[in-house]
């Protein structure tokens, strides 16, 4: 779903031309190599030096290294690693659960987006956490996520916070961009087994089926927003 709405933004808005993409905390280069060698220019802002390090590894063996910055920083310093006004799409996959500020963040994000540029956000899910360890019996740690302001189950946690569609847009909102698409990730495939669902083929197209419908997509395992900045 996120391959298919990334894909889609930059084939509409870079028009067969070289699209500038920013990763925030894209580590080692997941989406950016395979994006850099669909002939765009990727910049990865990661904190951890090893991470970049495999990005940089990574691009060079996939012979698209001159496409792909490696700098290390923190998301809510963008406006001093990348230039303003300057990416036409920012991806921000699995960070804002874990940054001190995600307002902060989407800020930092604003500020460097272009006019009309766009931003894939892909977040943890309260509700999906919840479900999924209720089904597998873990009642407790579901009860914590549950109640939790921040939808946390201890202090053991990885996670800083869990989101809901709807505290995620409002975020999105508060931080300048607008909310295009809204999608859930994982709607079912941490549920079952490919064996229980028939086929890989059968359980990709129940995935794409409910990704944007309600209650369904409430239920992910991950909630995917697209927003964009005014231009």
């Amino acid at each position: 779903m996120v391959w298919s709405v990334v894909s889609a933004e930059l084939a509409a808005h870079t028009e067969g031309r070289p699209g500038n993409i920013l990763d925030v905390g894209g580590g080692t280069g997941g989406f950016a190599v395979p994006l850099a060698e669909a002939g765009h220019r990727v910049t990865v802002v990661d904190t951890s030096p090893n991470a970049l390090a495999g990005l940089v590894q990574r691009a060079t063996e996939a012979g698209v290294a001159d496409s792909v910055t490696a700098v290390q920083g923190d998301a809510d310093a963008l406006p001093g690693l990348v230039a303003p006004d300057s990416v036409g799409l920012v991806l921000c996959h699995s960070v804002l659960e874990m940054v001190d500020s995600p307002a902060a963040a989407i800020e930092s994000i604003h500020a460097v987006l272009e006019p009309g540029g766009a931003a894939s956000l892909l977040v943890a899910n309260r509700a999906g956490a919840v479900l999924s360890r209720a089904a597998a019996g873990n009642l407790a740690y579901a009860m914590a996520i549950l109640t939790d302001p921040d939808g946390r189950s201890g202090d053991r946690d990885t996670l800083s916070r869990r989101f809901t569609p709807e505290s995620l847009s409002d975020l999105v909102t508060q931080g300048g961009l607008v909310t295009e698409q809204v999608h859930g990730v994982n709607v079912v495939t941490d549920l079952v087994t490919v064996s229980e669902s028939g086929s890989e083929q059968a359980l990709r197209e129940f995935e794409l089926a409910t990704a944007t419908t309600a209650p369904y997509r409430d239920i992910a395992t991950q909630i995917h927003i697209l927003a964009r900045k005014p231009g």
